[in-house]
């Protein structure tokens, strides 16, 4: 009898710590189940066997086990800090971080998350305090249920961090049920279970719905994480790239790092350091939504196919801390930096030294034969603000692709004018707007870092998803076995987003014309659309029609009354009736649009509404700045209206969160009423902007 007393109590104290540690196994998301299965399991292990060991050791039992989980942790995660096995004071700071920091710097990680004992040391130290309480609980107070509420606690936290989905929600339910069910079960009296067999069945067809459900039900991604909220603060003071080329050019011969790649046929043509994606018309600033850089990226949503590619980088100046990188980063070993995700962009979080290397992995997108036709894709991004452009910037743009709608023909028509029109000059220019002005109107002489940003501002002052981008070319030869990357190679290009393709680089200067890789996948496809693109995309040459025969002298022909004047009717039914079709079918194809694109659709809607009703407007104002031009022109409602549309358009471009339907809807709502507020003008001017096609154009 005695004995089987024993059997219970073991398997009542196994059940507890069972619980805690499929509790701390739901922190899979965040850190994989390979990392976080060995430090659980030990201290599941060790906690429960000090607990069966201290016997009648009531007192002393939670101090005992609690230190014996602690020695376990120490041994399995910080065993480095130990001297000959024992803690260091060292290793007490380590512990106190894994309390205070260690969850924070997880959530401010990408995941999964590296499993540095920095970063998930606080997943062992929770499921300790799970298996301690539980185990008194159940001890002391005889209570299994209540004992697992401190691991049902765990387990609401791990779903906090990062919801489980799919399959592996559904084992980690099945598991946590299950060890459940086997407490409730041996904690009951002999004489009782009976009726808890009887009670068995009901569980076991829930459960059986609940997997067919998670089994063939797709269930939607987890609504909310704390990670959400936690970025690694940046200092805004850093020099920006941007400001170093003029000095690097003026030392060319300066080694910045060296490029060893797994193989010479993907090496890729340029090394972006930094990505520029706002103006405010004087300087020009890199993303701040930087996190620790966890295992690896997961490949981007392409419609092309992606492939991985490696280089091993060698640092060759000290105190750098923005490292070589690719647009899509996939993982880096041999160092620890933040990484800014939706810019590729990596940062170390200290200066490094000279004989920092690592290994650069990421993935490239595989495009076969040519870009030409393809459209550009601004859900990527690459439209915020350009500032105030001067009068006459506007024109010129417009006038440097012809007429040629938003798409990646038209970039290359904007490309291939400023390579045709302008010329390159060693300097430094300035990219604030009086500078680029001057470039752009009077001397048509600029660096190369004004041409590349020059091209951006234009580019999105016609639609084009654009950004700028600092890096280096990729030197034409290599030096034993490697690519030495000078400043004379130092280099700022625009990039333009495409659709399925992702960011496509670009040189409106002619700067990057020399170096290796310029015959590789996604260089070759942008050279081919090059070449094809037309002499005169707007007016294609035409075939001479047969020439017309002369009448007969003396005779003269009748006038083509139905000739002339049925093409007259039919083109005043198409201007009457066709262009407020054109700008209804317009109007639905900018509210479908995924994501942002429908928020930016109606941003553009709300616009041409007030540009047909010849509310003066420039290129380039802000939806607030319309707003102020809407009260001006004495339209209130319509002036709130767009006010209510600015802090749409503010949440889809400055969140980071892709909008939902409900911001969509508001979105649209704020169109209604600004035309409601537009139909006080009267019905003439309701009349004169339905038909007028001028909107019809960007």
């Amino acid at each position: 009898m005695e004995r089987g007393a024993h059997v219970k109590d073991r398997l009542l104290v196994a059940f507890v710590v069972l619980a805690a540690a499929v509790a701390g196994l739901c922190f899979a998301p965040v850190f994989g189940v390979g990392a976080l299965l060995p430090v659980i399991a030990v201290v599941a292990v060790v906690t429960g066997g000090a607990a069966l060991l201290c016997g009648s050791i009531v007192a002393w039992r939670p101090l005992v086990v609690t230190l014996a989980g602690l020695l376990a942790v120490v041994e399995v995660l910080l065993f480095p800090t130990t001297v000959a096995g024992l803690p260091s004071g060292t290793t007490l700071a380590q512990l106190a971080a894994g309390v205070t920091d260690s969850w924070q710097f997880t959530l401010q990680s990408t995941w999964p998350a590296r499993p540095d004992a920095q970063l998930m040391l606080f997943v062992p130290l929770l499921v300790l305090p799970a298996c301690v309480f539980g185990l008194e609980v159940l001890l002391r107070l005889k209570k299994p249920v209540l004992a697992l509420v401190p691991s049902l606690l765990v387990v609401v936290l791990s779903q906090l961090f990062g919801a489980l989905t799919g399959l592996a929600a559904v084992v980690a339910a099945l598991s946590y049920v299950a060890v459940a069910a086997g407490l409730f079960v041996v904690s009951r009296p002999a004489d009782e279970h009976q009726s808890v067999q009887a009670f068995l069945p009901a569980p076991l067809v829930v459960t059986a719905v609940v997997v067919v459900i998670g089994l063939l039900v797709p269930m939607p991604g987890p609504a909310y994480s704390l990670k959400q909220d936690q970025l690694v603060p940046v200092s805004a003071r850093m020099t920006s790239p941007l400001d170093d080329v003029a000095y690097r050019r003026a030392h060319p011969d300066a080694p910045v790092f060296s490029v060893r790649p797994a193989c010479d046929e993907c090496v890729p043509d340029r090394w972006p350091i930094v990505v520029l994606d706002t103006y405010d018309g004087v300087t020009w600033a890199a993303g701040s939504r930087y996190r620790r850089l966890g295992t690896e990226l997961p490949p981007p949503a392409l419609d092309v196919p992606v492939t991985r590619r490696d280089a091993v980088i060698s640092l060759r100046e000290t105190g750098t801390r923005w490292l070589p990188s690719q647009p899509w980063p996939a993982a880096v070993s041999g160092a620890d930096p933040l990484v800014e995700e939706t810019e590729g962009s990596l940062l170390a979080p200290s200066p490094l030294s000279t004989d920092v290397g690592y290994r650069l992995s990421w993935w490239a997108p595989e495009v076969d034969g040519s870009l030409d036709g393809f459209a550009t894709d601004p859900a990527l991004g690459g439209l915020n603000g350009v500032g105030t452009p001067p009068p006459g910037v506007a024109e010129l743009a417009t006038g440097a692709v012809k007429g040629v709608r938003s798409s990646f023909t038209s970039a290359l028509q904007l490309e291939r004018f400023l390579r045709e029109h302008y010329r390159r000059v060693d300097g430094a220019g300035g990219q604030s707007w009086p500078q680029l002005r001057r470039f752009l109107l009077d001397t048509k002489e600029g660096t190369s870092e004004q041409f590349a940003a020059a091209y951006v501002v234009l580019a999105r002052m016609l639609g084009i998803p654009a950004r700028l981008v600092v890096g280096y070319r990729t030197p034409e030869r290599k030096s034993g076995g490697e690519y030495v990357v000078y400043n004379d190679d130092a280099l700022v290009w625009p990039e333009v987003a495409v659709n399925g393709v992702g960011w496509v680089p670009l040189d409106p200067a002619g700067a990057a014309t020399r170096g290796a890789g310029k015959d590789n996948g996604l260089t070759a496809a942008t050279q081919d659309a090059r070449e094809k693109l037309p002499v005169d995309p707007q007016d294609p040459p035409v075939a001479p029609g047969p020439a017309q025969q002369a009448a007969p002298e003396g005779q003269r022909s009748p006038f083509p009354f139905g000739a002339t004047l049925i093409p007259v009717a039919v083109l005043l039914f198409g201007w009457l009736a066709g262009v407020p079709a054109a700008k209804w079918v317009r109007a639905r194809g900018r509210r479908r649009g995924p994501g942002s694109a429908a928020v930016h659709g109606a941003w553009l809607e709300a616009r041409d509404r007030l540009r047909e009703h010849r509310v003066p407007l420039t290129v380039g104002m802000t939806p607030m700045e319309v707003a102020a031009a809407a009260a001006v022109a004495g339209l209130p409602a319509t002036a709130a209206g767009m006010r209510t549309l600015a802090s749409t358009v503010d949440f889809a471009m400055w969140s980071g969160a892709t909008p939902g339907a409900q911001v969509r809807d508001d979105a649209w709502a704020a169109v209604r009423a600004i035309r409601r507020g537009l139909r006080t003008r009267g019905l003439a001017a309701r009349l004169r902007a339905a038909v007028d096609p001028r909107t019809l154009r960007s």
